[in-house]
Protein backbone atom coordinates (compact mmCIF):
# COMPACT_ATOMS: atom_id res chain seq x y z
CA UNK A 1 0.00 0.00 0.00
CA UNK A 2 1.39 3.38 -0.97
CA UNK A 3 2.11 6.19 1.44
CA UNK A 4 -0.38 8.40 -0.43
CA UNK A 5 -3.19 5.92 0.17
CA UNK A 6 -2.30 5.67 3.87
CA UNK A 7 -2.26 9.46 4.24
CA UNK A 8 -5.58 9.85 2.40
CA UNK A 9 -7.14 7.03 4.40
CA UNK A 10 -5.92 8.58 7.66
CA UNK A 11 -7.22 12.03 6.68
CA UNK A 12 -10.64 10.54 5.99
CA UNK A 13 -10.61 8.58 9.26
CA UNK A 14 -9.88 11.78 11.17
CA UNK A 15 -12.44 13.90 9.33
CA UNK A 16 -15.30 11.41 9.47
CA UNK A 17 -14.43 10.37 13.02
CA UNK A 18 -14.50 13.93 14.34
CA UNK A 19 -17.45 14.95 12.15
CA UNK A 20 -19.45 11.88 13.17
CA UNK A 21 -18.84 12.45 16.89
CA UNK A 22 -19.70 16.15 16.54
CA UNK A 23 -23.00 15.28 14.86
CA UNK A 24 -23.91 12.61 17.42
CA UNK A 25 -23.17 14.81 20.44
CA UNK A 26 -25.00 17.78 18.91
CA UNK A 27 -22.24 20.32 18.29
CA UNK A 28 -23.93 23.65 17.65
CA UNK A 29 -22.46 23.99 14.15
CA UNK A 30 -24.12 20.75 13.04
CA UNK A 31 -27.40 21.51 14.82
CA UNK A 32 -27.53 24.83 12.94
CA UNK A 33 -26.47 23.20 9.65
CA UNK A 34 -29.20 20.54 9.77
CA UNK A 35 -31.76 23.21 10.67
CA UNK A 36 -30.57 25.26 7.68
CA UNK A 37 -30.82 22.18 5.45
CA UNK A 38 -34.38 21.64 6.74
CA UNK A 39 -33.52 18.21 8.07
CA UNK A 40 -34.74 16.84 11.41
CA UNK A 41 -32.23 16.64 14.25
CA UNK A 42 -32.64 12.86 14.54
CA UNK A 43 -31.25 12.66 10.99
CA UNK A 44 -28.14 14.53 12.19
CA UNK A 45 -27.56 11.76 14.73
CA UNK A 46 -28.14 9.05 12.10
CA UNK A 47 -25.72 10.82 9.75
CA UNK A 48 -23.13 10.94 12.52
CA UNK A 49 -23.51 7.22 13.14
CA UNK A 50 -23.19 6.53 9.39
CA UNK A 51 -19.96 8.55 9.35
CA UNK A 52 -18.60 6.74 12.42
CA UNK A 53 -19.33 3.37 10.81
CA UNK A 54 -17.48 4.53 7.69
CA UNK A 55 -14.52 5.78 9.75
CA UNK A 56 -14.46 2.46 11.59
CA UNK A 57 -14.43 0.55 8.32
CA UNK A 58 -11.51 2.71 7.13
CA UNK A 59 -9.66 1.80 10.34
CA UNK A 60 -10.32 -1.89 9.67
CA UNK A 61 -8.84 -1.22 6.24
CA UNK A 62 -5.39 -0.76 7.78
CA UNK A 63 -5.35 -4.52 8.39
CA UNK A 64 -7.86 -5.66 5.75
CA UNK A 65 -7.35 -3.51 2.63
CA UNK A 66 -10.51 -4.87 1.05
CA UNK A 67 -12.56 -2.90 3.58
CA UNK A 68 -11.23 0.41 2.25
CA UNK A 69 -13.21 0.30 -0.99
CA UNK A 70 -16.46 -0.50 0.81
CA UNK A 71 -15.89 2.30 3.31
CA UNK A 72 -15.04 4.71 0.50
CA UNK A 73 -18.25 3.87 -1.37
CA UNK A 74 -20.28 4.14 1.88
CA UNK A 75 -18.83 7.56 2.75
CA UNK A 76 -18.76 8.75 -0.87
CA UNK A 77 -22.50 8.12 -1.22
CA UNK A 78 -23.06 9.92 2.08
CA UNK A 79 -21.20 12.96 0.76
CA UNK A 80 -23.00 12.90 -2.59
CA UNK A 81 -26.30 12.97 -0.70
CA UNK A 82 -24.94 15.92 1.29
CA UNK A 83 -24.13 17.71 -1.99
CA UNK A 84 -27.65 17.12 -3.30
CA UNK A 85 -29.11 18.39 -0.04
CA UNK A 86 -27.10 21.61 -0.32
CA UNK A 87 -28.30 22.04 -3.91
CA UNK A 88 -31.90 21.42 -2.84
CA UNK A 89 -31.81 24.34 -0.39
CA UNK A 90 -30.00 26.47 -2.98
CA UNK A 91 -26.78 26.85 -1.00
CA UNK A 92 -23.83 28.62 -2.58
CA UNK A 93 -21.01 26.61 -4.10
CA UNK A 94 -18.91 27.62 -1.09
CA UNK A 95 -21.25 25.80 1.28
CA UNK A 96 -21.55 22.81 -1.04
CA UNK A 97 -17.83 22.49 -1.82
CA UNK A 98 -16.69 20.70 1.39
CA UNK A 99 -19.14 17.84 0.77
CA UNK A 100 -18.10 17.72 -2.89
CA UNK A 101 -14.39 17.63 -1.98
CA UNK A 102 -14.88 14.80 0.52
CA UNK A 103 -17.00 12.88 -2.00
CA UNK A 104 -14.12 13.24 -4.47
CA UNK A 105 -11.55 12.12 -1.90
CA UNK A 106 -13.60 9.00 -1.21
CA UNK A 107 -13.92 8.27 -4.93
CA UNK A 108 -10.14 8.68 -5.23
CA UNK A 109 -9.59 6.26 -2.36
CA UNK A 110 -11.91 3.69 -3.97
CA UNK A 111 -10.14 3.98 -7.35
CA UNK A 112 -6.68 3.69 -5.77
CA UNK A 113 -7.78 0.57 -3.88
CA UNK A 114 -9.52 -1.13 -6.79
CA UNK A 115 -8.51 -4.75 -6.93
CA UNK A 116 -7.01 -4.93 -3.41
Amino acid sequence: MSVFILVLQSLLVLYFGFSGVAKVIGAQYWVDMFTHLRLPQWFRVVTGIVQLIGAGALIVGYWMPGAIAGAGVWLGITMLIACLTHVQVKDSIGKTMPALVFAGLNVTLVILNAGM
